[in-house]
């Protein structure tokens, strides 16, 4: 892409606030709650896999088991996550999020995104639709990209 281009400029700076931004807000609820990212890492992935393995978690991380063992056990201490026996082979342990560690992310989201509401209030009517329509655009293109057949669109 070149930086002559307006719209690829454009489009570069938005990326660039959007998740400077974003990740700044929830770089800052991770702190406040005493996590790293990492910890936040394995807490999605524990989550979008509706539980995990410590091995499989620690290839996602790409840490050492015993890595993954010391970063679990601070989750398991704030109840976080719990970690038992796999029914199927009692030397493997198994990994899923309580309650709380459930809201723990989805307040982690939320803290993510809030400022999107402030500049959503910030914006008329008329300029929400305009950005609107053009986003719907962005978002159809882009799940074009993973089609190559709808790619040519």
């Amino acid at each position: 892409m070149s930086s002559e281009d307006p719209f690829d400029a454009a489009l570069q700076e938005w990326v660039a606030v959007f998740m400077r931004r974003s990740m700044r807000s929830f770089i800052q609820y991770a702190r406040e709650r005493g996590l790293s990212m990492s910890q936040i890492n394995a807490l999605f992935h524990i989550h979008h896999h509706g539980g995990s393995g410590v091995t499989d978690l620690g290839e996602h991380l790409g840490i050492t088991n015993a890595a993954v063992s010391q970063l679990l056990e601070r989750l398991v201490q704030q109840g976080l996550i719990l970690r038992y026996e796999d029914p199927a082979d009692r030397r493997a342990k198994k990994l899923t999020l309580t309650d709380k560690g459930a809201l723990t992310l989805q307040e982690g989201i939320h803290a993510r995104q809030g400022w999107l509401h402030d500049l959503a209030n910030n914006l008329s009517v008329d300029q929400k639709e305009q950005v609107a329509a053009a986003l719907q655009i962005l978002i159809d293109k882009t799940k074009r990209l993973d089609d190559p057949a709808g790619a040519e669109n």
